[in-house]
């Protein structure tokens, strides 16, 4: 069972997200050969204040 995690700032919006869930559903389930069923895309919202890029907060970039 493959389990696709994504990690991206927050303001997507559910449509954007339901779309790159099936993109990448897709994707899996070509490369990977398995199915739709066994895949799972997880979302996480990481705030700019808990992601930092070459030592620098990506709230102070």
């Amino acid at each position: 069972m493959p389990i696709v995690r994504v990690e991206m700032w927050p303001g997507r919006t559910h449509e954007q997200k339901a779309e790159l869930a099936r993109a990448i559903t897709d994707a899996v389930v070509n490369i990977a050969r398995t199915t739709p069923e066994e895949t799972i895309v997880v979302f996480t919202d990481v705030s700019k204040e808990d992601w930092a890029k070459s030592g620098v907060l990506a709230s102070d970039a």
